[in-house]
């Protein structure tokens, strides 16, 4: 996997403080230019010099201080490469803004999901949407649903499976009372281990009882960057849409919120959004899609 030490480092650095290419790619050119960007779509309301951004023709977009693999490759969101810089430049074209007229604002998560003004247009760092969440502050439309991944270790009896096949009869555990436990039952058809959380699921997996711990994606990243040793993720599960659902966050009332939204219902139309998910969070973060 490339990056490995940086990947290491940076999700150890989530764990402390939160526990838990270029901006357009030859692939994502041609999706965009295909696509009618979403200032045509809606007329003029939309274009750049038209929306009621922080500066007139200018973005300003959030992500958190530091950001992460495989969302952000080497904190530098600029770049246009890792999972969510790559939407957020895709974002910005379908609204019409060129990438330098984008500008990037770091900000805390908690900060981000507060009332009150701010100092971004959007932000995105894994923000789950939520009724909660939404009370302060909006949300466009879902630009990622988690879906389900499994852990384990080098060497491990499941190393190398790459099909639902293959693991039916692997012994998997989980968390009570999460979707991945009922997962396992359900495209597996196997009566799964459950644990009262991750940690004890961990030292399972540590201790030869299970073979593999299913947990969403961005926590499977964590778990096998960093709380296992030699950890690997097997591989994730086709996504239904009942996972987590990400969103690009906004403050409240903003009036580019339905902008924003249409931008990310034209890239998913248009099939970006799926050439940037399986890019990022599958070929190059080392966690292919089971087949």
């Amino acid at each position: 996997m490339k990056n490995a030490s940086t990947r290491r480092f940076g999700i150890a650095l989530v764990a402390a403080s939160a526990l838990l290419l270029t901006a357009c790619s030859s692939s994502s050119e041609t999706a965009a230019s295909s696509a009618p960007t979403a200032a045509e779509t809606n007329g003029s309301e939309c274009a750049p010099e038209s929306m009621q951004t922080l500066t007139t023709g200018k973005l300003a977009i959030a992500t958190g201080e530091p950001a992460y693999y495989p969302w952000v490759i080497d904190d530098k969101p600029e770049s246009g490469a890792g999972f969510e810089s790559a939407v957020a430049y895709a974002v910005a074209a379908q609204l019409g803004f060129a990438a330098e007229d984008v500008s990037w604002v770091r900000t805390t998560f908690d900060g981000a999901i507060t009332p009150g003004a701010k100092d971004f247009d959007f932000n995105l760092q894994q923000f789950s949407i939520t009724e909660e969440r939404k009370a302060a502050v909006d949300f466009s439309s879902p630009y990622y649903s988690a879906p389900q991944a499994i852990v384990s270790y080098t060497g491990s009896p499941i190393e190398g499976k790459t099909t639902i096949e293959e693991l039916k009869g692997a012994k998997l555990g989980a968390g009570v009372g999460t979707t991945s436990l009922d997962a396992i039952k359900t495209v597996f058809g196997s009566e799964p281990q459950a644990f009262n959380d991750n940690a004890a699921a961990v030292a399972a997996l540590k201790n030869g009882q299970i073979d593999g711990i299913v947990v969403d994606l961005p926590t499977a990243f964590y778990l096998s960057g960093v709380e296992v040793e030699g950890g690997i993720i097997v591989g994730q599960l086709p996504s239904t849409g009942d996972g987590d659902n990400f969103g690009l966050l906004l403050s409240k009332g903003s009036p580019i919120t339905a902008c924003v939204s249409q931008a990310v219902d034209d890239i998913r139309a248009s099939g970006e959004l799926d050439e940037i998910t399986a890019k990022w969070l599958s070929t190059e973060a080392g966690a292919p899609v089971l087949k």
